[in-house]
């Protein structure tokens, strides 16, 4: 299987495992910067902080909340949470996810995608 490399406004996206059952993905995300905040119908992830540190936003019992995350922890995404990483420093994120990957409902972006 071969890594598919995509650029993004906030760093880059690594997908290393694509199945029927899941995606892995490395995103590189550069620090101060943010991916989008929001939400997926069915799509359910987990992410790791390999490298670096991370501010999550997440809403749950729809109160906003946001939590800081370092090397070694982790965090599970179930559908329809909403949330958005930022870099608190250039870092590392490992993604694990079912495989829908044009399941994403963006509510907020700093760079303009809808």
């Amino acid at each position: 299987m071969s890594d598919t490399l995509i650029q993004k406004p906030w760093g880059t996206e690594q997908i290393w495992a694509n199945t029927a059952h899941y995606i892995g993905k490395i995103l590189t995300i550069k620090k101060a910067c943010s991916l989008s905040y929001q939400f997926h119908q069915i799509k359910e992830e987990t992410i790791y902080v390999m490298e670096g540190e991370i501010e999550l936003e997440f809403e749950k019992d729809n109160k906003k909340q946001s939590i800081q995350l370092n090397v070694g922890d982790s965090f599970h995404i179930p559908p329809k949470m909403k949330h958005r990483m930022i870099a608190v420093q250039n870092c590392k994120v490992i993604e694990v996810s079912t495989p829908h990957l044009d399941d994403v409902v963006r509510l907020e972006d700093e760079y303009g995608r809808v």
